[in-house]
């Protein structure tokens, strides 16, 4: 049967609540193949039938992950290629970065209902673009720390869950 690489991205996970042996061994248990982990915050890699559509796969990762581990993660799924096109895309090429800017995108669950006006500035950071169920965003890391994360999540809501450009470029190899 042919198969869809995918990327699951979990919001909330780290190392002390979802360690990546235990994340590996649920995904295997919903009858994933090929499951890795990225980094140790909630990014597994994995295949599934191409019948399979991204909302089933949400739901089956997350009913393994209660069953395995005793609690649910928000989990974001894409298809690597979506996440390959993504880069191809280079979002960030028209938007002038400040020096130091590190690149994020926010993963929601589904398209905003209200989109708000964008760009968003705010003193941590610039929310730049929302394209369907990705937006786009930068921020200079400072001594307040995630700081810019609030601004998203108000933004936003908690259906989200945000990656590194550098997360996002190592997911999709």
């Amino acid at each position: 049967m042919t198969q869809v690489e995918y990327a699951a991205l979990l919001r909330g996970v780290s190392p002390t609540n979802a360690p990546s042996a235990e994340l590996r061994a649920a995904f295997e248990a919903a009858g994933f193949d090929e499951v890795s982990t990225v980094l140790a915050s909630g990014n597994v890699l994995f295949r599934a039938g191409r019948r399979c559509a991204p909302a089933t796969v949400r739901r089956r990762a997350e009913r393994a992950l209660e069953e395995r581990l005793g609690r649910t993660f928000l989990t974001i799924v894409r298809p690597v290629d979506e996440l390959r096109a993504l880069i191809a895309a280079d979002p960030w090429k028209d938007w002038p970065l400040a020096d130091g800017a590190k690149k994020v995108v926010t993963f929601h669950l589904s398209e905003p209902a209200e989109p708000p006006p964008l760009p968003v500035v705010h003193s941590d950071g610039t929310i730049h673009d929302l394209r369907g169920t990705e937006s786009f965003c930068s921020y200079v890391p400072g001594p307040r720390g995630g700081a810019f994360m609030t601004v998203i999540e108000r933004t936003f809501g908690k259906e989200v869950t945000t990656r590194t450009w550098d997360t996002v470029r190592r997911l999709a190899r």
